[in-house]
Parts: structure tokens; C-alpha cells; sequence
């Protein structure tokens, strides 16, 4: 294997979703050996890598929650259908999901909107811990998350298929994919060869009202029971397509991707406030009702990727454009002044997205590379129906960077970035469809102020990289910032699921972020240690603060800016103390106070408690001596401290634990490979509360056991 090729190809994808197809220009033949977790061994980044063999054995719905495991990434869930990730306690907007190359844009600054990405078509996904913003933007002060596509496919055709199930939520679900290439030799004495290839991905999953084990729940003071413990109107289907043509020849590779998402779920019913005694809906007849509340979600993505690749240097493009959609409607009941609204479409977001992103590599001698990027994005949101809580909004956003790697020997590489960001958003004012009564008049209450701003920002970083002997030391130091986003700025209503009303601010400043961060690991091959430490003060960091003051009837909370500190580390160790047994044990802590503001000495709302994950896992493959015939059996325990350190009036979290098993096999035949995979989640049934889910506030715990299975077979 040409090493050089496959490093150059790798440095010309930082911000790519395409490096396996780059490398697969020069090679003919790759042959990969992977962890379900290891670290990218090119950057000076706290990276980890996620490899379809890790993917293959989660079974959750979401995307999100299958990261759960890895220490250090957490997953808030609302429902059973969706989640949002977060690193080391900060997501939403402060993390980036760079999808095949391209910022992933949704309504994502909502509590209760997952990912729209199907699973099933992501082959491998790499986490960067830490502040990423140098290459991905303003998104990335808390870290990225890098989902890469299936690359060229292997066989002329091929693919696979899947079916899955969940017990605690009776999810039913079905993935395939299909694909193939065409080699072209136009020219018998030219030697360059030339692919065409295609994919076709299609996912589809229905699930019903997930369980819990408790009877009830507690609602403004009112104990509310539960039918049959499962939380009404939690049910949902999904469907998810994909098509992939690309065409590679030499040194140039260029493909288009078509990608559509569409989900449909229930809201909590009592989450909205309706006890379901005086609804009209019949919300127990059935636990796979969608009923109202619910949430009906279509995203599609169309990109572009194209590159060509030399010894010395190389240049990649990604463009891209998104359309997400989202509706949510509820029982048009009146609220306050508001009278019973005309239909049931409550609120409605239609967000264009258009992307343009340029990157660049350059070796300028044997041990000096240069790497220029330039960024591009328009948004464009508009909402509809007879509820508010963000306003329309424009927002352009613009980036260059620039970076250099120095290898000064085999054991040492310096890396060194800069990067100018340029953002400009325009707000739309709104007023209320109803009048309100003021005095001896009534009017039409405005709810969104006009707001042109612009934001700017020059952020930087350094890092270095030691890897001899077994050791492996990565150490970065720089400066992050996030843009606010409208809802900070503008936002005016009612937040059910986090059951608060929340205000914007229209004054609030780039969020800035100075961090350093470690990661020290060692290994020989019996033992691999790895501790990451890290540190980061927020000279203004935005964040919603609870007032005195009630709006229609719930809690007022007022986006705020405070300086922060932020500190902790994660922690993993790896033993094979018997060629048929592997120990690890991963752990994780956070540490976070505001030292400025009416919150002083407190930490953040929120913030995820520390966290032990140990696990025992036996593999039998070399037992039966049959290399090919993989298979494991692993016992893990998931232990979260009790989280005392809070925001009042959020409320403390006692510690607990689950256990859980899994199990998997492979089984090789002649035209075929079979995967079965098991796992039995929190099997006692434990009752406990999840620190970073907002159902915690009506006291409700997190889903009882479970159990998952999935068969798939590659053809």
C-alpha cells in the first residue's frame, strides 16, 4: 500500500465526506483492519473514529442514541424517535454534523428534532472532540461529528438488507442497499482506468408508544396516570432514500447524492399541557396512533462532490442544497387572549439551505503541507401557522481558513490553523394574528422585533502530535466563537417539551470560546490506556436563565450571556488479559460554573453528571477456528453519578445504574455473509432519570428494558 497516496488523500478530505473514494483512485486493492473505536492517527485532534462494525452492533432508532457508548458524547432523548448528541455536555448549535462534507442544516435548535439522516447509509463516522470551528464553522465550538457515506462499492453489484426490531417500543424496521460499478477501458494502451458506480439506500421503521417504569407522572402538582406505563402519543414512522452516481477516472473523482428523509411522530400528549381527560382523543385506544400533538418532518439534501488529487497538491469542492420542513399540530385549543384557532397546523418552518464549500492542499516541501479553505452558506426559514416561538430569518454566512502541517520527524507533527468568519443575519418582525387588550384598547401584540446584524470573528489554534513507542500525545490550544442563532435572538413563546416560556435577546454577542485540550494514550499488546483532559472559558456564553415573571401560565426564561468555565476529562482503558476476553472500562467527567451574572456560583442547566461504563466481552471465533466466523457475547454496565451541582430552579439528579447484554455472530457462506445481533437493555427495569432529558422535570424516568435484534446479510 502507498502509504504517501493514502496520506495525501486523507489530508485533502478534512472536510470532506469522500476520503475512502479519493484513496481508491491509486489502490486497486485495500485491505482494512478496524476497531469499533480508534483514533484518526493523521490529526493532532482528540478524534474518534467509528467504523461499521460498531455501527452494526447499536440497534437504536435514532442515530444519535447508538453514540450514547462512547465517553465522552451524550444523546438527550424526547420520546422514542428522537435525540440530539452532544460532546462534553454541549450540542445543539454548538456542535457540527458535517454530513458527506456538508453542514447538515434542519430545524435543529429545537429540543425535539433529531437528526434527519438515516443511519443505515452511514458507514463510518469520525467524533472530534473539542473545538472544531477552525475547519467547520461557527457550529463547531463544542466539537463536529462526521458522517461519511458508503464510499465506491467493492463489486460490480452488490449490497445489503436488514431487518430490526425493539421490544419496549415495538419497532419494527427494514433497511437495503443496493449498488455497483462499471469499469470503462476506452482506450486499450491508456493504463488510467475509469469507474461508473451507483447506490440506492431505502430504510423504513414504525414504532409505537415506548414504555417507562413507573404508573405515573407529576404535572404542575397533579399526579397523572399512565395507561398500561407506556407515555401516550409517543409513536412514529420513518422513511429514508438515498441515491449515490459518481464517476471517477485518475486522479478525479466526482459523484452526485440525492438524499430524503421523511418522519412522522407524536408529542407527549400530556406534555402540552392537556390533561388527556379533556380531549376528545382517545389516546389509549392504540399505542401506534399518531395521534395530536405530533410533529411530521421532510428533509432533502442534494450534493455535489467533486475532487482531483496529486502527489503535491489537490483541490475538493462540495456544494449542496437543503429543504427542511417541519409541522407540528396540536388540538386548536384557546390559549389566554388567543381564541380556538381556525385548523390544527400550529406551527410550520420551511428552511432553504444552500451550500458552497472550496478546500485545498499543498505540499510545499517534503514536510510542510498547506491547506486553504473557503465556506459559503444561505439560510432562509419561514414559518406559518397560528403558534410563534422563532421568527423568519435570513442568515449568510461566510469563512476562510488556512492551516499548516509540519512533520518535523517520524514521532513529531506541529499543526497551526487560522480563520476569519463573516455572518449576517436579518430577523422579520411579527405581530400576533389576535388582538390582546392594553389599557382600554386592544392590539395586535408584537411578538419579533426587526433585527440586521452583522457578526464577525478571527478565531485560531495550534496543536502537536508525539507518536513513538507505544505513546500517542495530541495537544491543541485555541480560540472558538458561535454566531447566535434567531432563536436567541428573536424567540417569543411557549417551549412545551422543556415546559417554559422562553424570550430572545436581541442584544447578545458571538459566543467566544478559549480551550485547550489532551489526549494521552499508550499501548502494547496486552493494555491501552487513554486519558483526554480538557478546559474552556466562555467570556460570553448565551444560554437561557429562569426569571420571576410567568407568560401564559408557565415560567419565563430569558436568553442571557455569562462568562463560563468548563473542565474535565474522559478516560478509557483496554485489557486482553486472554486472546478470548477483552475488559474495558470508559469513563467521564464534567465540571462547568458560571463565574459572572445573576447565576454566579452555580454550574450549568443541564450539565451531564460523571459517568463509568465497564464491560466484559468474549469472543469465541478462535475457539471454533474459523477466522471468518466472528462472534462475541459482552456483558456492560452503564453507572451515572448523581448530578447535586445545578441551575435553580432545575432540580438535582440521583445517581443510578443499568445492565445490559448483547451478543452477535457472523456466519460466512458461499455467496453470502450473515450478521444476527442481540442486545438487552437496563434488563432490571431500573427506574432512573436522565440528567439531560428535559422529561426529568415532570418525573418522568427514561424507558424501561429492552430488547433489540438484527439480522443482515452483505451480498
Amino acid at each position: 500500500m502507498n502509504v504517501t497516496i493514502v496520506l495525501s488523500a486523507v489530508l485533502l478530505s478534512v472536510n470532506s465526506a469522500e476520503p475512502i473514494d479519493t484513496a481508491l483512485l491509486h489502490l486497486d486493492e485495500v485491505t482494512i483492519t478496524a476497531s469499533h473505536q480508534h483514533t484518526n492517527p493523521i490529526s493532532s485532534q482528540n478524534t474518534i473514529s467509528v467504523d461499521a462494525d460498531y455501527l452494526l452492533s447499536e440497534i437504536p432508532v435514532s442515530l444519535a442514541k447508538g453514540l450514547d457508548g462512547i465517553a465522552g458524547v451524550q444523546a438527550s432523548s424526547i420520546g422514542s424517535g428522537q435525540s440530539k448528541p452532544a460532546i462534553r455536555g454541549l450540542g445543539f448549535n454548538r456542535l457540527a454534523i458535517i454530513h458527506d462534507g456538508i453542514r447538515h442544516e434542519g430545524q435543529q435548535w429545537g429540543d425535539d428534532h433529531g437528526l434527519e439522516i438515516d443511519r443505515f447509509a452511514i458507514n463510518h463516522i469520525e467524533i472530534v472532540k473539542g473545538a472544531s470551528a477552525l475547519l467547520y464553522g461557527s457550529d463547531a465550538i463544542g466539537g463536529a461529528m462526521l458522517l461519511s457515506s458508503y464510499g465506491k462499492p467493492k463489486r460490480t453489484f452488490g449490497g445489503s438488507a436488514c431487518v430490526f426490531t425493539q421490544t419496549n417500543n415495538l419497532l419494527f424496521g427494514v433497511s437495503a442497499r443496493l449498488e455497483g460499478y462499471k469499469e470503462i477501458q476506452r482506450d486499450k494502451v491508456q493504463s488510467t482506468k475509469e469507474w461508473f458506480y451507483w447506490r440506492v439506500n431505502a430504510t423504513y421503521q414504525d414504532y409505537a408508544d415506548y414504555a417507562v417504569p413507573t404508573d405515573s407522572f407529576e404535572y404542575y402538582s397533579y399526579r397523572i396516570p399512565l395507561y398500561k406505563r407506556t407515555l401516550r402519543n409517543t409513536a412514529g414512522r420513518e422513511a429514508d432514500g438515498s441515491l449515490t452516481f459518481g464517476y471517477t477516472k485518475g486522479n478525479w473523482h466526482t459523484c452526485l447524492r440525492v438524499y430524503e428523509t421523511w418522519a412522522k411522530s407524536g408529542f407527549f400528549a400530556n406534555a402540552h399541557g392537556l390533561e388527556v381527560r379533556l380531549s376528545a382523543i382517545d389516546y389509549d385506544r392504540s399505542r401506534r396512533d399518531i395521534d395530536l400533538p405530533r410533529q411530521e418532518v421532510n428533509h432533502l439534501k442534494v450534493l455535489w462532490h467533486t475532487a482531483y488529487s496529486h502527489d503535491h497538491w489537490g483541490i475538493e469542492v462540495n456544494a449542496a442544497w437543503q429543504h427542511n420542513l417541519r409541522r407540528e399540530e396540536s388540538e386548536p385549543v384557546s390559549h389566554g387572549y388567543m381564541p380556538t384557532p381556525p385548523n390544527s397546523l400550529e406551527r410550520q418552518f420551511s428552511k432553504h439551505t444552500a451550500t458552497l464549500n472550496a478546500t485545498a492542499r499543498w505540499h510545499v516541501a517534503p514536510r510542510h503541507t498547506l491547506r486553504f479553505g473557503l465556506q459559503n452558506e444561505l439560510q432562509h426559514n419561514r414559518r406559518s401557522g397560528w403558534g410563534f416561538i422563532i421568527p423568519d430569518f435570513e442568515q449568510y454566512r461566510v469563512g476562510a481558513f488556512a492551516g499548516e502541517e509540519w512533520r518535523i520527524n517520524t514521532s513529531w507533527t506541529l499543526h497551526a490553523g487560522v480563520r476569519y468568519d463573516f455572518a449576517h443575519t436579518t430577523i422579520h418582525p411579527y405581530n400576533d394574528w389576535y388582538k390582546t387588550p392594553v389599557g382600554d384598547t386592544a392590539v395586535y401584540m408584537a411578538r419579533s422585533e426587526a433585527i440586521d446584524r452583522d457578526f464577525h470573528s478571527f478565531t485560531w489554534s495550534a496543536g502537536m502530535r508525539y507518536a513513538a513507542h507505544g505513546w500517542d500525545v495530541r495537544a491543541n490550544i485555541g480560540k472558538a466563537f458561535r454566531t447566535p442563532i434567531p432563536k436567541e435572538l428573536g424567540a417569543d413563546g411557549i417551549n412545551y417539551h422543556i415546559f417554559r416560556y422562553e424570550a430572545g435577546n436581541a442584544d447578545l454577542q458571538p459566543e467566544e470560546s478559549y480551550q485547550a485540550d489532551m489526549s494521552v494514550s499508550w499501548e502494547n499488546h496486552f493494555v491501552r490506556i487513554q486519558v483526554d483532559p480538557f478546559v474552556g472559558y466562555f467570556p460570553n456564553y448565551i444560554y437561557l436563565t429562569p426569571t420571576a415573571d410567568y407568560r401564559e401560565g408557565l415560567q419565563l426564561y430569558r436568553y442571557t450571556q455569562a462568562q463560563v468555565i468548563r473542565t474535565g476529562a474522559e478516560a478509557m482503558v483496554s485489557v486482553r488479559p486472554w486472546q478470548y476476553l477483552d475488559i474495558n472500562l470508559q469513563g467521564e467527567y464534567l465540571f462547568a460554573r458560571q463565574l459572572s451574572g445573576d447565576k454566579a456560583g452555580y454550574g450549568l442547566p443541564f450539565s451531564p453528571p460523571w459517568r463509568l461504563m465497564p464491560e466484559l466481552k468474549f469472543h469465541w471465533d478462535p475457539m471454533v477456528k474459523m477466522s471468518k466466523w466472528l462472534g462475541y457475547a459482552g456483558v456492560n454496565v452503564r453507572v451515572c453519578g448523581a448530578q447535586y451541582d445545578i441551575v435553580p430552579p432545575e432540580k438535582p439528579t440521583n445517581g443510578w445504574w443499568t445492565l445490559n447484554l448483547s451478543a452477535g455472530q457472523q456466519f460466512v457462506l458461499t455467496s453470502c455473509t450473515l450478521h444476527l445481533t442481540l442486545k438487552a437493555e437496563n434488563i432490571l427495569n431500573t427506574k432512573y432519570y436522565d440528567h439531560t432529558s428535559y422529561y426529568r422535570l415532570i418525573d418522568l424516568p427514561e424507558a424501561g428494558w429492552n430488547l433489540s435484534a438484527m439480522l443482515s446479510v452483505d451480498f
